[in-house]
C-alpha cells in the first residue's frame, strides 16, 4: 500500500494577496476520481499558477473547498500563501482519509431501501454520512469566509431544476457542498436549512466545469481541470451491478456535460481573442477514461490516479503556449 504518491519536489512559490478573480482555477465533477484531479492541481500549483478564485461542481467542489480552505488557513497565519504547499495537503488529505469505500458511503440496507421506495421515502441506495462527516471534520468555514482566496460551488435544486451557485458567504454553505458531492439517485438530496422545499443534488446535472460562471464572475486566464476524458469508455463493466449501471449511465451523461462545457468555453476565449481581449483557457482531463470501482478500491488505488492527474497535467503544460 502506499502511503502517498512519489511526486519530485518543487520549488517553493508564495502569493501575495490576489486582486480580482482573473487568475482562476476551475474543477469539474467526476465522482472519486477526483483523486485524478487532486494530482493534476498539486502539477498546476508547482509550476507557479497562483488562483485568485477557485470554482468547483461535485467532487470538484469537494477538492475547491479544501483547497481554498487551506490556502486562506496559510494567509491567517503567515500573510502568504505557498500555493506547493496546499496542493501536497489536499494530496495528503485524499490518501489518508479516503482508503476504501465506507469512507466515502455505506450501502444501506437492501431491505429498508426497497421498503422506503415502496412508501415514497427513498433517499439513496447509499448514505453518505461519512463523507459529510469527513469535510465538517476538515473545513472551518469561518477560515473560508476570511481569507483572500474567493469561492464557489454549484449545485442542482431538484424541485425547481436551477443551477445554484454559493460562495461561503451562505449561511448553509457546507450544505450545498454536501448536495454538490451527492451523486444522483446513489446519494440522497440534501436538504438546504432542512426545508424540504430546497432539496438539491449533485450540480453535473446541469453543468460539469463550471467555466461560465467563472467567465461570468471575470475571470480571464482560466486553468480548467477535468475528470472525463473525451471519449466514453474502453473498458468492460458488469451492467447487472445496480451500483456499477447507475455510475455508468451517471458517467456517460456527465462526459457529454463537460465535453459541451468546455466546447463552448474555447469558442468563447476564441473570440475573445479575435477581438483582441486578453484571454487564456488551459483544459486537463485524461486523454484515456479513468476507471475506479466504486465497491472495491483501496489507497493504492486512489494514490494511482492522483499520479495519473500529475502526470497528464505536466504533459499539458509542457506544451508551448498557443498564441
Amino acid at each position: 500500500m502506499l502511503d502517498q504518491p512519489t511526486i519530485p519536489a518543487a520549488e517553493v512559490h508564495s502569493s501575495p494577496l490576489p486582486t480580482s478573480c482573473g487568475r482562476t482555477l476551475v474543477l469539474g465533477g467526476g465522482s472519486l476520481k477526483g483523486a485524478f484531479q487532486c494530482g493534476a492541481i498539486l502539477a498546476v500549483l508547482e509550476r507557479g499558477f497562483k488562483p485568485e478564485s477557485i470554482y468547483g461542481i461535485s467532487v470538484g467542489s469537494l477538492n475547491a473547498t479544501f483547497l481554498t480552505h487551506e490556502a486562506n488557513r496559510q494567509f491567517a497565519k503567515t500573510g502568504q500563501i505557498d500555493w506547493p504547499k496546499a496542493g501536497r495537503a489536499l494530496m495528503e488529505f485524499w490518501v489518508r482519509n479516503i482508503t476504501k469505500p465506507d469512507d466515502v458511503a455505506v450501502i444501506r440496507s437492501r431491505f429498508l431501501t426497497g421498503y422506503n421506495t415502496l412508501m415514497s421515502r427513498f433517499d439513496g441506495y447509499l448514505d453518505n454520512t461519512p463523507l459529510q462527516n469527513l469535510i465538517r471534520r476538515h473545513i472551518d468555514v469561518a477560515v473560508l469566509r476570511q481569507g483572500p482566496i474567493k469561492l464557489k460551488v454549484g449545485a442542482v435544486n431538484i424541485i425547481e431544476g436551477d443551477m445554484v451557485y454559493v460562495d461561503p458567504s451562505d449561511e448553509h454553505f457546507l450544505e450545498y457542498v454536501f448536495a454538490s458531492s451527492s451523486l444522483p439517485f446513489l446519494m440522497p438530496a440534501v436538504q438546504i436549512g432542512g426545508d424540504h422545499r430546497k432539496a438539491f443534488l449533485d450540480g453535473g446535472l446541469r453543468e460539469v466545469a463550471p467555466v461560465r460562471e467563472a467567465i461570468d464572475d471575470g475571470a480571464t486566464e482560466i486553468m480548467c481541470i477535468a475528470c472525463h476524458a473525451k471519449r466514453v469508455f474502453n473498458e468492460a463493466f458488469n451492467y447487472r451491478s445496480l451500483l456499477n449501471l447507475m455510475e455508468r449511465v451517471k458517467d456517460i451523461t456527465v462526459n457529454q456535460i463537460v465535453n459541451n462545457d468546455i466546447a463552448w468555453a474555447e469558442r468563447f476565449v476564441e473570440r475573445e481573442k479575435l477581438r483582441g481581449h486578453a484571454f487564456s483557457l488551459t483544459v486537463i482531463r485524461p486523454t484515456v477514461p479513468l476507471t475506479l470501482n466504486l465497491q472495491k478500491f483501496d489507497s493504492n488505488d486512489i494514490s494511482k490516479l492522483i499520479v495519473q492527474g500529475y502526470e497528464a497535467a505536466t504533459a499539458v503544460l509542457q506544451q508551448p503556449a498557443k498564441a
